[in-house]
């Protein structure tokens, strides 16, 4: 079989460039790639690797610069209209129309796709069939979990029976139960023939393709299937403890030892990838040899990339900064500052927040976790006083929240899942405004945006607009806003969501020192793993707490006494599906 015949996707010698602030930009540089029939290829990198141009080429909607792009053996220059008829597109912001049901969203877009009414009913029960979705034909789009949401839009990319799908960063923003619902989905069709190229930012999930290919800097560093990735890690991975220090202590002091590739807290350890196969222990640390994963080789090949590049380079690429994001704090008691009571919230007639009670720690990082529409966005907006409850007591720093709104504000900074900044404003004009915003004025506001722009690094962006900067710089300004007036209580909703892993390491080495330094940190997240880098957890459900308490012991509750490690993932699955089953057998 000659490669064209075999090949749903290929790219032959690609560039393709952009204007950036009046400046050329290369998105993508001589990439050759060739995705197989019938498979499912895992497109991974870091934010700004080029991702979504590759997804956008293969889409036909841009050409590239330089090189040649043939889909399903079609040109994509030349036979653009043929391409369209013959793919499925999911884009990272699916457009569904939310003031329309679920079934007026699949007509809708039956309609535009020309199909006729007997194939346009017949496809749609088989899509309902296929996402669950036929019993919430009659709900609109905007009323649905975000998991629900997404398999909507994955249902309406699918209208036409594609040869090809192209899914971008599709489970970005939903639950673990609703990933692995999309997965068993993208498995599955993959098993009628179909072709799936999809790209993400959870790499467990690159486990479950076939094939993979890994851009950085525009560039195809390596495609291969996932275990040739993580061969030469054998002998190079390691589950690390120690009797007497905390888990955020060790990994802080794992991560400067030379020799450590990487270093992430992990269940009652952490876990260590090593440069060589061998163990760099110093007693009574007790370090046990695992088997590698793939962003174990994820991390590891692109650390080792950025180290070649600053030392090749005039200019070194930059580091993660380890100094504190805020000036050294004496010793701090770990006094209650957050106070929530039999906390209830109504919207009409649905209780959304069910009487729930739990306290927060100064210097704590407490997580707040549940399932898309478990009642954790509403509490959490409770909390920063964005939305008022309909019942039950909330103290936050001291105060009750209902009566001194305006005074207890600036003690808070904030972090949203989209990040609240302004796109067409610059870097710096984007601190400048959150500094005035807070009350900082004069030489307090220039020293201010001085530290901001030095300590996460953003002067090289200072005069770019924040909506052309790349993810990970997106989360820094973010919360640099959020800092500016060194609030007590940082609040953080999702701020990981969609952002790669490197990105995801430097935001929690900055957390972890905010933590020590006296701040105390709420966050919601999907990342199962963030979880464990949490002091106490609350895990909603159903508009109630299902548990609470420290990361072993949520673990503890859902494990069998065969399980010797269960993750935060495993444990939040099993606990959760226990607590609905019910609900989800009576619907």
């Amino acid at each position: 079989m000659d490669t064209a015949s075999s090949a749903a996707l290929e790219l032959v010698a690609c560039s393709k460039r952009f204007q950036r602030a009046g400046q050329p930009v290369w998105a993508l540089k001589a990439v050759t790639v060739h995705v197989a029939r019938g498979r499912v290829t895992g497109l991974l990198g870091p934010d700004g690797a080029g991702k979504t141009t590759l997804m956008r080429l293969a889409a036909s909607l841009l050409h590239p610069d330089q090189g040649e792009v043939r889909v399903l053996g079609l040109n994509s220059r030349t036979q653009g209209a043929q391409i369209h008829q013959q793919i499925g597109y999911m884009p990272q912001r699916f457009g569904l129309y939310e003031e329309l049901t679920v079934q007026e969203n699949l007509d809708l877009y039956a309609a535009l796709q020309g199909l006729d009414r007997t194939q346009q009913r017949l496809r749609q029960e088989e899509l309902l069939t296929l996402t669950a979705l036929g019993p919430f034909g009659a709900r609109r789009a905007g009323q649905l979990s975000g998991g629900m949401k997404q398999k909507l839009g994955l249902a309406c990319a699918l209208l036409r029976a594609p040869a090809l799908l192209l899914l971008d960063e599709p489970t970005v923003g939903v639950d673990p139960i609703s990933r692995r619902e999309l997965w068993h989905i993208i498995l599955g069709l993959r098993q009628q023939g179909l072709s799936v190229l999809v790209s993400t930012a959870y790499l467990d999930e690159a486990e479950r393709c076939d094939d993979l290919l890994l851009l950085h800097e525009g560039r195809l560093l390596t495609q291969a299937p996932h275990p040739v990735m993580t061969a030469p890690l054998q002998g190079c991975c390691f589950r690390v403890t120690h009797p007497e220090q905390s888990r955020r202590a060790l990994q802080a002091q794992l991560r400067q030892r030379m020799g450590v590739l990487d270093a992430t807290i992990q269940a009652d350890g952490v876990r260590v990838v090593c440069q060589e196969p061998r163990a760099l222990t110093q007693p009574p640390e007790q370090w046990t040899l695992v088997a590698p994963r793939f962003e174990d080789a994820f991390v590891a090949r692109l650390t080792q990339a950025q180290r070649s590049a600053s030392t090749s380079s005039v200019h070194p690429a930059p580091s993660a900064p380890v100094s504190n994001p805020l000036a050294p704090q004496p010793a701090f008691s770990p006094e209650v500052v957050i106070e929530v009571q039999a906390l209830v919230r109504r919207f009409g007639a649905f209780e959304a927040v069910k009487g729930i009670s739990f306290t927060v720690l100064r210097g704590q990082i407490f997580g707040l976790l549940g399932a898309n529409g478990a009642g954790k966005t509403t509490t959490f907006h409770m909390l920063c006083g964005l939305l008022s409850p309909t019942s039950g007591t909330l103290r936050v720093a001291g105060e009750p929240l209902g009566r001194a709104a305006a005074q207890v504000r600036q003690h808070l900074g904030y972090v949203s899942q989209k990040f609240s900044l302004y796109g067409h404003l610059s870097v710096q004009q984007n601190l400048a405004f959150f500094s005035s915003l807070y009350g900082l004025r004069g030489p307090q506001k220039k020293a201010r945006m001085r530290w901001a722009l030095e300590e996460f690094e953003l002067a090289p962006f200072a005069q770019a607009n924040s909506q052309d900067l790349p993810l990970g710089y997106k989360q820094r300004l973010a919360l640099a806003c959020a800092l500016m007036h060194e609030p007590l209580i940082l609040f953080l909703d999702e701020p990981t969501s969609g952002v790669d892993p490197l990105a995801r390491r430097e935001f929690w080495n900055r957390i972890n020192q905010l933590a020590d330094a006296g701040v105390t940190v709420m966050i919601t997240t999907h990342f199962m793993e963030e979880a464990e880098y949490c002091d106490q957890l609350v895990l909603m459900s159903l508009g109630e707490i299902l548990a609470q308490g420290t990361p072993h012991s949520v673990r503890a509750l859902a494990a069998r006494p065969d399980q010797e490690h269960l993750s935060m993932e495993e444990a939040f699955i099993t606990l959760i599906q226990q607590h609905e089953s019910p609900l989800r057998r009576a619907s």
